[in-house]
This record gives structure tokens, C-alpha cells and sequence, in this order.
């Protein structure tokens, strides 16, 4: 990308558009595009259409997105699978029409088989069930990987995907209901200790594995494979480590200062068992993490604690 581009980031507010943001601001990009969803409406063709052909980006980060954790996905499950195809369908065909020359697709590690092998390789797509509760999140996304491969195929366009693994960091959701289970432990473990009680409740067994990237390093992956990556199908983006949902708690708790004790409440969902990424594909051309998960959920707190 030259750093004359015009480039747009799609849901730059959001926690990875903003983190892509900030690492191309530091990279010297100064011709940067953004709508806030209040300006441009990703899911109306017509908006879409209206802007791609009035401002004619020169490259994309598709990272708007209709997102959240177990509940919300469980719970508005049209609405997710609705409004996602909605956004991508829109950007990416408003891509390919006006001569986009790359654009990169950001998608989620849901998108595979909840029992495929571990750790999961890219060619695991489409080999099984998915997990019920984000099926729909996850066949929106598999359906926007797709439309990439298709319109390179049809077309030539220089569409690629990338999967993040499980991601916190700056600009996080925290919402009690909707988040995903770091900020959710931050903050609840926040406010046990504020509210001097003597326990949190966490939900599930906490026995399934997750595995977690700061937010800034997911951007410094996508900086660096719109540099160096122009393959169909996707590519993963993670650590290659990941531990159970009970000691992430004791880690959060730890890095708090929280003393009371965990209580795991098996009677909610535990969701896949296990999502490790098999990232050496992304290891092989040369990129790998920089922020470890204790660091990151310092600076992850640090950023809760100013803006709650």
C-alpha cells in the first residue's frame, strides 16, 4: 500500500477497526476513510453504493461487523445472520465494482467444525457441525470468505480473508450481557473487588480452552499480510497457545488484585470445548504476536478503568 492510498476501515470504532487505525496512523498513512454507522449505514446497497462510488477507496479493511458474546449471538440469531451478510454483501460487491485494489475480509474463528481437530488448520472449514449457539454469526462469516474466493475467481479481484482467534484489548465491549468472556471477567472481577465481595460466579465448567490476542497485534497481522499475502482461502491469525477459562479467571483475578474466590456455575453453556488456531501458515511468512496475555490484560484493564 502506498502511503498516498486512500483506505477505508470499516468499523473503525470498533475494537479491531480502531486498533488497524491507530497502526496505520503509526505507519505514516494519513489518507484514511472512515464513516461512523450513524454516517453511512453498511447494511443499505444503496448507501453502500452511493459511497464507494463517490469516495473510490483505493483499499479496504472490512472490520464492521454485528458482534457479541454467547448470549447475544444465542439470542439474535436473525439479526446476526441478517445484518452480517447484509455488510459484507455490500462492501465487497461495492469493491469489486469500483476497482478496489485489495481488499481484506476479517472474519472469526467460530467459522469452524465445533469438534474438528486441534489445533484447527485452515483447510478445517466446511468438514462438520458448527457450534449452535454462533451458527448464524459463523455461516455469515463463512459465506463472506467465500465471496472473496468467488469474486477472485470470477472477477480477479485481490479479496483475502484473515481469521482472528478470540480478541480483547482497547476499545473492548464490556457490557454486562454481550461481551465475551475476558471483558466480561474484567469487568465483573472489577466490581467484586469495588463492592468488596467475597466471590465472583463464572460461568461454565471452566474446563474449555480459548486462546486470546491483543487487539493492536491482530492489526499489526492485518498491516502485515495486506503487505505480503494475495492467496485464495483464508488465513489464521493467532498465538498458537491457549489455556482453560478457569485460569484466564485466575490470571484476571491475579493481574486485579481481586482476593475473593471463583465460583464456576455449571449450569450455563460452555460453548466449543476447544479453539486453539494452528497459525503456522502465519508463522511461515514471517509474522508472529508480540503482546503476551498477562501484558495485554494489564493494558486491557488500564483502558476499562478510564473509560468505565
Amino acid at each position: 500500500m502506498e502511503k498516498s492510498a486512500k483506505i477505508y476501515i470499516a468499523g473503525h470504532r470498533g475494537m479491531v477497526g480502531s486498533a488497524i487505525y491507530r497502526k496505520l496512523q503509526k505507519e505514516g498513512f494519513e489518507n484514511l476513510l472512515t464513516k461512523t454507522s450513524e454516517e453511512l449505514d453498511l447494511r443499505n446497497q444503496r448507501a453502500v453504493a452511493d459511497f464507494f462510488a463517490q469516495e473510490r477507496p483505493e483499499y479496504v479493511f472490512l472490520a464492521a461487523a454485528k458482534v457479541g458474546g454467547i448470549v447475544a449471538n444465542n439470542t439474535y440469531r436473525a439479526d446476526f445472520l441478517y445484518e452480517n451478510l447484509a455488510i459484507q454483501n455490500n462492501v465487497i460487491h461495492q469493491s469489486y465494482l469500483t476497482g478496489v485494489k485489495k481488499l481484506m475480509f476479517l472474519g472469526s474463528s467460530c467459522i469452524y467444525p465445533k469438534l474438528a481437530p486441534q489445533p484447527l488448520k485452515e483447510d478445517y472449514l466446511l468438514t462438520g457441525v458448527l457450534e449452535h449457539t454462533n451458527e448464524p454469526y459463523a455461516i455469515a462469516k463463512i459465506a463472506g470468505i467465500k465471496m472473496c474466493d468467488a469474486y477472485r475467481d470470477q472477477y480477479g479481484c485481490n479479496f483475502v480473508s484473515v481469521m482472528p482467534t478470540n480478541l480483547y484489548g482497547y476499545n473492548d465491549n464490556y457490557h454486562p450481557q454481550n461481551s465475551h468472556v475476558l471483558p466480561a471477567l474484567i469487568r465483573k472481577i472489577h466490581e467484586a473487588k469495588v463492592n468488596d465481595e467475597t466471590q465472583v460466579t463464572v460461568w461454565g465448567s471452566g474446563t474449555p480452552l480459548r486462546e486470546f490476542l491483543f487487539a493492536d497485534d491482530l492489526a499489526d497481522a492485518c498491516y502485515f499480510l495486506m503487505q505480503n499475502y494475495d492467496e485464495p482461502n483464508l488465513i489464521n491469525i493467532g498465538t498458537g497457545h491457549d489455556l482453560t477459562i478457569k485460569d484466564l479467571a485466575l490470571l484476571i483475578k491475579d493481574v486485579l488484585g481481586f482476593e475473593g474466590e471463583l465460583v464456576f456455575d455449571t449450569t450455563k453453556p460452555d460453548g466449543t470445548p476447544r479453539k486453539l488456531m494452528d497459525v503456522s501458515k502465519l508463522h511461515n511468512l514471517g509474522w508472529k504476536h508480540q503482546i503476551e496475555l498477562k501484558e495485554g490484560i494489564e493494558l486491557a484493564y488500564q483502558d476499562f478503568q478510564s473509560r468505565y
